[in-house]
Formats: C-alpha cells, structure tokens, sequence
C-alpha cells in the first residue's frame, strides 16, 4: 500500500471497513457521516501509509487511530456549527423593530467583513450554505483540516466581535 498499489489498499479497505465504519458511526452517531468520516480515514491512511510503523502499533490499531481523530475533528466542528448558526439567527430575528434587524444584519456583515477572507468564506459556506467540511474542502481544493480550523477560528473570531458590538 505504501507503493502505491491499489490493489493492496482495496484489500486493506475490505479487511478493515465495517471496523472503521463501526467505530466512526459509534462516535458521530449518524451514518452518512460516519461514511465520510470511513471514507476520509482510509484516505489519510493511503496518503500516510509511507508513514506507518509497524513497531509501533498494529495496522488495525493506527487505521482505528486515523477514524478516531477524524470522527472527533467532526464531532467538533459539527457541535460548533450546530450553535453558531442559531445564535446568528437569534441575534438576527430577536428585534422586533426591522430597523433593529437590519442594524443586526449590517453588524453581522461588518464583523464578517473584517474576518480574513478564507474564514469569512469558510463561515458563509458552512453557516449560510449548509456545506460540510469535506464539501468546502473539495470546492476550495483545501486540505480538509484547512477548511475545518477556517470554520472554526472564523466562528470563534466572529462570536468574539459580535459579542464585544452587541454587548
């Protein structure tokens, strides 16, 4: 598999997907998730397979490592997702005057403004779109670990200024 061979890394993927499978869908607890999450960690382990030491620990047990770490950074940005947008759209509909809400709005937009472009992307795509982490990865032809820390430091940045204008 580390050479490249196809062959060897579909044979590695039949021994191991129901454990990978299994594993992730124990920790993200939603199957279509749990595919990207398999699909992703034996992506990561193809990619780093030159990497693998068998001294260190058995195939299964790094390949079982990999989904860990990859059904986790999910689980994060999911949890931070699933709260961002709804204090977003609070904040957005708590005025009952429309020219408070468009206040909110302009404030929104000025603090999305003075985010670093890719964050300010990344949170739009995610929170406003609905993408996952994967999609934007392969819109943006980014590491997937890129686009998830440009969703979250942007979510982060963005609370941080939303709360210190409103508060």
């Amino acid at each position: 598999m580390a050479a490249g061979d196809a062959d060897a890394m579909a044979a590695f993927v039949r021994r191991h997907q129901s454990r990978v499978y299994g594993l992730a869908l124990s920790v993200v607890g939603d199957s279509a998730v749990a595919e990207e999450v398999a699909q992703e960690a034996f992506v990561r382990a193809w990619r780093h397979a030159g990497n693998y030491d068998p001294r260190r620990a058995r195939a299964t047990t790094w390949l079982l490592t990999i989904t860990r770490n990859v059904a986790i950074d999910v689980v994060r940005v999911r949890r931070e997702l699933a709260m961002e947008p709804v204090v977003v759209a609070e904040m957005m509909i708590a005025s009952r005057d429309d020219s408070e809400r468009v206040a909110d709005a302009d404030r929104i937009t000025t603090a999305l403004r003075e985010l670093p472009r890719e964050q300010a992307v990344a949170v739009l795509l995610s929170v406003h779109f609905g993408l996952t982490a994967q999609e934007i990865s392969d819109r943006q032809e980014i590491p997937l670990g890129t686009a998830k820390t440009r969703i979250r430091t942007g979510l982060s940045r963005l609370r941080t200024m939303l709360e210190v204008s409103h508060g």
